[in-house]
């Protein structure tokens, strides 16, 4: 299974219409203190031990994964996939920077 690209407003639509969807940020910590989709849970995927955290999360749940535009979120749904993720796996095309919905 591949996982999906969506821009903004389709992504919105489909975590929003998903009771089994988890919002995933795998920014850095600076970027998480700027500005962050709210309910968010945050994973940073540049971390080298991010493959191993991410064992921790629910492999059947659907991840709404982003990033700042769109390249970390993109090789973050790749590794969840290749750990053997069975969910839905969804990029954020253009990341929190093309994101038209809310932020805190």
């Amino acid at each position: 299974m591949a996982y999906e690209n969506l821009y903004s407003p389709e992504f919105r639509a489909a975590l929003s219409a998903d009771p089994n969807g988890v919002l995933l940020d795998v920014r850095t910590a600076p970027e998480v203190a700027e500005r962050r989709i709210p309910g968010s849970l945050h994973l940073d995927v540049m971390q080298p031990d991010f493959s191993v955290n991410a064992l921790e999360l629910d492999p059947t749940k659907n991840y709404f994964v982003y990033c700042r535009s769109g390249g970390r979120s993109a090789q973050a749904c790749m590794i969840l996939e290749e750990s053997g993720f069975t969910g839905r796996l969804v990029n954020l095309m253009g990341g929190i920077t093309g994101y038209d919905g809310p932020t805190e």
